[in-house]
């Protein structure tokens, strides 16, 4: 293999990156910025001013960026001997891994908000069960979407996912 032959491999596996990291991110994002209109209004009926949007786009780019380092890594791939139970342990990775930035971001929210660092922590700390534990829920549900794309488009084999996708009935 010649050098220009390989930096066109490594311009096109690029490129795949980059598409792959933008639809992820966007997903995310979209997910999370329905989530954050609807806690907005719900807070806004409460009086409270809360506006996210900023936390959803940066949580979304972070966690699309972890989402593919993870399955660059293989990350999960000895969890499961078959694609269902893989999608099961690496959602719930996924969903953990997005309660844990959920919380940090609650906790830089409170810091913004003029709290110090201590108050900031018992602000998280104080938060009800009940919503740690639906936030935990809605955040799989996004995690077992995502993680059922890649690992169907995986055990697919390049393409044929959206081939799949865009076939007539």
């Amino acid at each position: 293999m010649n050098a220009a032959s390989a930096g066109a491999g490594r311009q096109a596996a690029l490129r795949r990156e980059l598409r792959d990291y933008a639809i992820v991110a966007a997903y995310l994002y979209v997910c999370l910025g329905v989530l954050a209109i609807y806690k907005t209004a719900i807070l806004r009926d409460a009086g409270v001013a809360f506006s996210p949007l900023g936390f959803a786009l940066v949580k979304a780019l972070v966690l699309g960026k972890f989402a593919l380092l993870g399955k660059a890594a293989g990350l999960g791939q000895g969890f499961g001997s078959t694609v269902g139970a893989r999608i099961g342990w690496k959602s719930v990775l996924f969903a953990l891994l997005l309660l844990a930035l959920s919380l940090v971001e609650e906790l830089v929210a409170a810091w913004w908000g003029g709290r110090s660092f201590a108050e900031s922590l018992a602000h998280v700390a104080s938060l009800p069960p009940l919503t740690v534990g639906a936030d935990a829920l809605v955040l799989l549900l996004i995690a077992v979407t995502l993680i059922a794309f890649i690992e169907l488009g995986r055990a697919l084999g390049p393409g044929e996912l959206a081939r799949v996708l865009q076939r007539r009935l």
